[in-house]
C-alpha cells in the first residue's frame, strides 16, 4: 500500500539473493522484476528500464530469443519505453524482435 516502504525491502532482497544465491538466476531475476515493477510504480522508470533491460538480456542469453519468458521480458522492456515517450526504439523491439520469434513459438 505504501510503494516507498517497501522500496529498501525490496532492494535488500535482490541484494541477499545475489550474495547468497548467485548461481539461481531465477532467484535474482524474481528480485530484479519485482524491484523493477515496483521502481515503474514509483514513477522511476530509467531505473525500472535498466533493471527490466538486464532481465531480458539473461532471459535470452538462458533460453534463447523464442522461449516465452524471453518474450515476456521483451514486452516488460517495451512497457518501459513506452512509458518514457521512447516510442521509436519500442516500436522497433516489438516489431523487429519480438513479434517475429513469437509468431514462430
Amino acid at each position: 500500500r505504501r510503494p516507498e516502504e517497501a522500496l529498501p525491502v525490496l532492494e535488500a532482497h535482490l541484494a541477499l539473493m545475489r550474495r547468497y544465491f548467485p548461481h539461481s538466476q531465477e532467484a535474482i531475476i524474481n528480485a530484479q522484476g519485482n524491484l523493477g515493477n515496483l521502481l515503474m510504480k514509483l514513477g522511476r522508470l530509467d531505473e525500472s528500464l535498466a533493471l527490466k533491460r538486464d532481465i531480458h538480456a539473461k532471459q535470452v542469453a538462458a533460453l534463447g530469443v523464442s522461449h516465452k519468458y524471453a518474450i515476456m521480458s521483451g514486452t516488460n522492456v517495451a512497457q518501459n519505453l513506452f512509458m518514457l515517450r521512447h516510442f521509436d526504439e519500442a516500436v522497433a523491439l516489438l516489431r523487429d524482435q519480438l513479434l517475429p520469434v513469437a509468431r514462430q513459438s
